[in-house]
């Protein structure tokens, strides 16, 4: 099992074969790998299951809320403030 963070495909990334998108994840950027996905290459606007920087899965949008509701029930991230200002 691996845990997937839920993104969203911003642009596609010029170049290496139509593989690499960038992806929004709460407001975070990256480049991610969509090359382990079947079917043609997800575009923008496209919600996606991302694990070591890898797209593993397309997701619909409330799958993507509820992936993301149940990692916050995790806890905060590293460099969320302790006070819990935003």
């Amino acid at each position: 099992m691996c845990l997937g963070i839920p993104g969203r495909i911003v642009a596609a990334v010029e170049g290496h074969g139509g593989m690499l998108a960038l992806a929004d994840v709460r407001g975070v950027r990256d480049t991610i790998n969509l090359g382990m996905l079947d079917g043609p290459p997800p575009g923008p606007g496209a919600w996606v299951l991302i694990h070591m920087g890898f797209a593993m899965e397309v997701i619909d949008e409330d799958r993507a809320a509820r992936a993301m509701e149940g990692l916050e029930l995790l806890g905060p991230g590293r460099d969320a403030d302790p006070r819990g200002a935003p």
